[in-house]
């Protein structure tokens, strides 16, 4: 495994970011890994490098580069006491329009690698990430192959920046993984989200895990085993289907 630190240029600064490429050094085509809100860690960095190693160059950008310094938290010290008052500041400083105006500065900095194999890229996002990842891919659809969001919140909402306002314009397939009893994304919201979908045409699946919000996160204290790993398992594939041999 290769592991870089950069920075990329983005319209609102610079953002540090971490590069995995995979322990074969062939490279592969190329996943943006938007975070959840507890922001760079260890755990993400981990699972930023699992993917890594399964063939694919993976860019984690800070999508808190906009706040400065912060952490790394430890997700199970921050859930202890009041989540809001530790990352509530940190989150206010991105979001799904922020995310969709950094998306041409990464896909500059991954066309810019010669390892980085196909055009179409993919993107997975966690928490917050999950309407991150969506947002960035409408910004920049005819680059996308691939979207997956887990237990993603807030994916259908009033917002002007919601991100199920972007299914008009993908034209990448879409797969969601929903957390039970998940107040972020609550049944009548799913509804909504794959309906916005089914109507533009494009290609979804949906699964609810029987898992808490937050089930794949290593570090989280709802960290469920067996979920994440199904949840591992059903990436892999999904990005080995449509980053494969047809990505032109």
């Amino acid at each position: 495994m290769a592991h870089e630190q950069i920075v990329i240029t983005t319209p609102d600064g610079q953002c540090p970011a971490h590069v995995f490429t995979p322990a074969s050094g062939q490279g592969g085509p190329a996943v943006i890994f938007y975070m959840d809100a507890v922001g760079i860690r260890p755990g993400v960095l981990g699972m930023a490098e699992r993917l890594a190693n399964a063939g694919y160059v993976v860019l984690l950008p800070d999508m808190y580069y906009r706040y400065g310094a912060y952490g790394p938290f430890d997700p199970k010290e921050v859930f202890k006491g009041d989540f809001r008052t530790v990352v509530g500041p940190l989150m206010a400083t991105t979001g799904n329009a922020k995310a969709a105006a950094d998306i041409d500065a990464y896909i500059g900095y991954l066309d810019s690698r010669g390892d980085v194999q196909g055009k179409r890229i993919g993107a997975v996002g966690f928490c917050m990430g999950g309407g991150m990842a969506i947002a960035a891919a409408g910004a920049r659809s005819e680059r996308f192959a691939a979207i997956a969001s887990y237990h993603g919140g807030n994916l259908a909402t009033d917002a002007a920046d919601s991100p199920h306002r972007a299914a008009p314009v993908l034209q990448a397939e879409v797969y969601i993984a929903a957390a039970e009893n998940d107040g972020s994304y609550p049944p009548e919201m799913a509804e909504r989200f794959e309906k916005a979908l089914g109507d533009a045409g494009v290609p979804f699946s949906s699964e609810t895990y029987p898992a808490k919000h937050g089930w794949m996160k290593p570090d989280f204290p709802v960290y469920d085993e067996q979920a994440a790993e199904h949840g591992w398992k059903q990436m892999l594939a999904f990005f080995g289907r449509t980053l494969g041999d047809k990505n032109a």
